[in-house]
């Protein structure tokens, strides 16, 4: 493609880049997908780790995937399987049975019965507080932030439509809503459950990949926006979403290069008018769509010349801190838990004791050292999806949390090893039958993440989710629109609206920017 009418560069093909090309020649567009690698996917693509092992990407939670995106892009056509139940969470106790959390209300309900009859019918109503706030809050997070400045009749209308969303919760429940977002988790949490346990796994969940302890000022609303936007998983995890999105993109006629690396953008009088690769060979188009992460696309593909000085520090003080590292096992048999050796799971998080452990396992990243206690957030896909490996083998996916990109003694071999020791002995006093049935391991740390998939820092959402880095600051208020400043030049990662993820929204949204709609 040479600046063919409409013509528009996707650079990257994660589930953003292909979400937005899609999007894209489905609405006309001529579009060319350059990807630095020779896989599609990015962090969500299939990979074999060990002979006749293949892990589904560095992400593996599906539940935030859009419906609107799987919907408007016909994934299902495409190949993409939906699990018939969420699978059961499983919070394992080194010290007695597991805490179970099922994807239904009621089944989670009476689990919890048996732990603490408060609790239970605690969970049912913390449940429908957040049913509530989810008929407000996911269709905010499903499309492109209002525009506050936009004083049209179309831009009044739609920011007045955004407001009446919210504005329906009633009195009682919007009141709740602004009162508890700005709280930290661990004092929300408080409020609601006496198990700790339990608390200590819903903190998990609110501060994942984020520079926070439940203790942070803000953490319960990442906790309210994950619970908010999760709906069933993907068969197979992300990998699965990436192949569908591949699929869709290719039907609507997108033309896909692997192995080409952008190492700049092209500008002409002002407009970005194409890219140079690393071969130094240049492309032309009408529009670039970066599904890179911000800080790479602005400050190292454009550069701070071809920017505004308000642009380019805001690109400079843009966090993406990571502090998740990943591990893929392949195992020869099911991964037990104590206290339910009989039972096989596909979800388990392993967290401390209670939320104040989660705490002190954050406080580790502050001194750039990992946590000796992580929390492991533990995907087993070859449950569902027995293709990954070889039968009655099983394939175990481990995000890592709370292990910082910036370690005080800096990350060569010696330091990966010792962090896979930290983990696997972790995971041991949880699964204590695990050590004879390892076959094989893939440790990556957050530079390996950083070096293997360009993401500044290892950070899997391309910049901090936090309350000052969402919304209209996600990644600055002259992007999050996904146009920039630059003619020509568009910003769809999840480092804009409505952030990281697994969700194709991004990228969705900023085509369709791109393309006036």
């Amino acid at each position: 493609m040479s600046g063919g009418a409409g013509s528009v560069i996707v650079i990257g093909a994660g589930p953003n880049g292909l979400a937005a090309a899609a999007t894209l020649a489905r609405g006309g567009r001529p579009v060319l997908i350059l990807e630095r690698s020779q896989r599609l996917g990015g962090m969500a693509a299939r990979e074999e780790f060990h002979a006749g092992f293949s892990s589904v990407g560095v992400h593996h939670d599906t539940a935030g995937l859009r419906p609107a995106v799987a919907k408007d892009l016909d994934l299902e056509r495409h190949g993409l399987r939906f699990v018939e139940w969420e699978p059961t969470l499983v919070v394992p106790d080194p010290g007695g049975p597991p805490l179970l959390l099922h994807g239904e209300t009621e089944r989670a309900a009476s689990e919890l019965a048996s732990i603490s009859a408060a609790d239970a019918e605690a969970w049912r109503r913390w449940n429908a507080q957040l049913q509530r706030w989810r008929r407000a809050l996911e269709p905010l997070l499903s499309r492109a932030p209002p525009h506050l400045d936009d004083a049209s009749a179309g831009g009044v209308f739609r920011l007045a439509g955004q407001g009446l969303s919210l504005r329906r919760l009633g009195r009682a429940d919007l009141t709740e809503l602004l009162r508890v977002g700005p709280m930290c988790a661990a004092d929300w949490l408080d409020e609601c459950f006496e198990t700790p346990r339990l608390k200590a796994a819903l903190a998990a969940q609110a501060v994942a990949g984020t520079w926070m302890g439940p203790w942070s000022a803000g953490s319960a609303a990442m906790l309210i926006m994950d619970r908010c936007t999760r709906r069933r998983s993907v068969v197979g995890g992300a990998a699965a979403v990436s192949a569908a999105l591949a699929a869709a993109a290719r039907a609507a006629g997108v033309v896909i290069r692997t192995r080409a690396e952008v190492a700049s953008l092209a500008v002409t009088s002002g407009r970005v008018t194409g890219v140079v690769l690393g071969s130094g060979e240049t492309v032309n188009a009408d529009a670039v769509l970066a599904s890179c992460d911000p800080r790479h696309a602005l400050l190292d593909l454009l550069g701070p010349r071809d920017l505004s000085p308000d642009l380019a520090d805001q690109a400079r003080a843009w966090r993406c801190r990571g502090t998740t590292a990943k591990l893929d096992l392949a195992l020869d048999g099911p991964l037990r838990f104590t206290g339910a050796e009989t039972e096989v799971f596909e979800r388990a998080l392993l967290v401390p004791d209670d939320v104040d452990g989660v705490e002190r396992a954050f406080d580790a990243v502050k001194y750039g050292r990992w946590s000796d206690t992580p929390v492991l957030d533990v995907y087993v896909p070859s449950v569902s999806d027995p293709s990954l490996c070889p039968p009655r083998q099983r394939v175990v996916s481990v995000l890592v949390h709370f292990a910082p990109y910036d370690l005080r003694v800096g990350w060569d071999d010696a330091a990966r090893e010792a962090l896979r020791d930290t983990v696997l002995e972790r995971l041991k006093a949880f699964a204590p039958s695990i050590a004879g049935h390892i076959l094989g391991e893939r440790m990556l740390s957050p530079a390996d993440l950083e070096r293997r998939y360009g993401v500044t820092g290892g950070h899997l959402h391309h910049g901090e989710h936090a309350l000052d880095q969402l919304l209209h600051l996600r990644p600055a208020p002259s992007c999050a629109h996904y146009a920039t400043p630059v003619p020509g030049l568009f910003l769809a990662g999840s480092g804009n609206h409505p952030g990281g993820g697994v969700t194709g929204a991004p990228g969705w949204l900023g085509a369709k920017a791109l393309l006036g709609r």
